[in-house]
């Protein structure tokens, strides 16, 4: 989240941060936001009975805000095709894998197991399947013999941090061709 404010500074960037917003009202990104001067928000979702209702408090803060494009970062809720739908072609994620390999969790401990010769992190449009939608990005690291699933992770969180405000700047500019890194 930070990198993507960051890179948003930019005179010419086409977006500009409006919201933050996380189910957690502990959620580390919520300070971090608002020490960069943007409007932070917690929608907790323990608070709602079910999972519609919570989106639906989702929404109408990211209309409130005046959001035209969603970017997801370590918001580990699985969302709802009906709100994924009012979101569609507006609404971005980035993920730990080279998809559409290792959707889902434990990423960098699966590539290690299948002895892969690479890994790294993936933009991708959110569509109601998980961790399927078109891929916008990706960036790749080597997979070393010594890797443990942290050391990995610790090598593609910085290339997360480089390909998720490439993808929105060529994204929020109308250009959905793929960066590589």
């Amino acid at each position: 989240m930070a990198a993507l404010v960051a890179s948003m500074a930019a005179p010419d960037h086409p977006a500009r941060p409006v919201l933050v917003l996380a189910n957690d009202p502990a959620a580390g990104g919520l300070a971090r936001a608002t020490a960069l001067g943007v409007p932070a928000v917690a929608v907790d979702h323990r608070a709602f009975p079910d999972r519609p209702a919570f989106e639906e408090a989702v929404h109408a803060e990211l209309i409130r805000a005046g959001a035209d494009l969603v970017c997801l970062a370590g918001f580990m809720r699985v969302l709802t095709p009906g709100f994924v739908a009012r979101w569609q072609g507006r609404m971005l994620n980035i993920h730990p894998s080279l998809l559409p390999m290792y959707p889902g969790l434990d990423t960098h401990a699966r590539a290690i197991a299948a002895g892969d010769a690479q890994a790294g992190c993936t933009v991708h449009e959110v569509t109601a399947d998980l961790d399927a939608g078109p891929i916008l990005g990706q960036a790749r690291v080597p997979v070393l013999p010594d890797d443990t699933a942290a050391t990995l992770a610790a090598r593609v969180l910085p290339m997360e941090h480089r390909l998720y405000p490439a993808v929105l700047d060529r994204f929020a500019r109308g250009d959905r061709t793929p960066v590589l890194l």
